[in-house]
């Protein structure tokens, strides 16, 4: 089975534009106190649309495969 693919946002290298917030088809990601993008990891699909705005560079598409995904629930 194939891993689940989300984005990540390196949170100490991130400016909280909020680009990545307004590019989300999903409403993913959130800025958490004016301070870093934060991703939902659950509700994210991975479309690497985030990614692609990020003026700063800091986000990239992950895969975590199917037992990470049982570790952390």
């Amino acid at each position: 089975m194939a891993g689940k693919r989300y984005a990540k946002v390196d949170e100490r290298r991130c400016v909280a534009c909020g680009a990545c917030v307004k590019e989300c088809p999903r409403d993913a990601i959130s800025v958490w106190n004016g301070c870093y993008a934060k991703v939902d990891a659950e509700t994210c699909v991975g479309c690497g649309l985030c990614a692609r705005i990020c003026p700063a560079e800091v986000i990239e598409v992950c895969v975590r495969d199917a037992e990470e995904r049982e570790i952390s629930r």
